[in-house]
């Protein structure tokens, strides 16, 4: 797994300055980070990656709603994207078999498009697609069932926990589906204002951890966060650098 770091925990200072944020993002360690808004900060991220040392093998765009998908998937290819993260649908499309199984349909028929621009595209959660219904299973559990092959899934494990759904059981249960996963600890609440550094809140990092040795990339994100920001990515980056260690060791 390699660790990464989703530019939207850092949103403020990359909309005010988007070289600083990146460099300091560099001068932490982070050699990978995660764009969102791919068309919009296209030309900034074509100049300002290299320029730190930075690549991008995941991002998110918006692509079930984009008007066209292609430019979104050239654009990602250009500038060394291999994963199209799509990261947000309404969520009230995740109570009925129907409506989950016509999202898993918009994704397969993008699947295609995706392999012909060299990259691929997957699907990001919130709580809604993690909430059990009757059968025990969640949605994001239904969509993978019906998912082409060549889609995979980002977990973010902090809003699959809020969902309630277990992140660590997701992670074993739908393997390599899962290559991904955004990695934040909180309160299980949600309430995001008080989500703090991996380790220091109500998730169980640990079993996370242990249960995502498929993954890829494991990204760090704060939608948002009471402290100073870059502190707070610091500490979750040197967690998960202890880890990473220690598993290789």
């Amino acid at each position: 797994m390699q660790i990464s770091v989703q530019l939207y925990s850092v949103r403020d200072l990359f909309a005010e300055d988007p070289d600083a944020a990146l460099r300091r993002l560099a001068e932490m360690g982070f050699r990978q980070v995660e764009p969102f808004g791919l068309l919009e900060h296209a030309e900034t991220l074509r100049t300002l990656l290299p320029a730190h040392g930075l690549t991008a093998p995941s991002a998110h765009a918006s692509l079930l709603g984009a008007e066209d998908p292609s430019r979104v998937l050239a654009t990602a290819a250009a500038l060394g994207v291999r994963t199209v993260i799509d990261p947000y649908t309404d969520r009230e499309q995740w109570d009925r078999e129907e409506d989950i199984r016509a999202i898993a349909d918009r994704l397969n028929t993008l699947a295609p498009l995706a392999s012909e621009h060299g990259v691929r595209i997957g699907y990001h959660n919130h709580d809604a697609e993690a909430r059990p219904h009757e059968d025990g299973r969640c949605g994001l559990e239904t969509l993978a069932e019906h998912l082409d092959p060549r889609v995979v899934l980002e977990l973010d494990t902090f809003w699959a926990a809020v969902g309630g759904s277990d992140p660590a059981h997701l992670l074993t249960s739908l393997g390599s589906r899962i290559l991904l996963a955004h990695l934040k600890d909180g309160p299980l609440t949600g309430d995001v204002h008080d989500q703090v550094p991996l380790g220091e809140g109500e998730m169980d990092v640990p079993a996370v951890l242990a249960a995502g040795d498929q993954l890829e990339l494991g990204v760090i994100e704060f939608d948002n966060h009471s402290g100073d920001l870059f502190t707070a990515i610091g500490r979750s980056f040197d967690l998960l650098t202890t880890h990473l260690q220690e598993y290789t060791a």
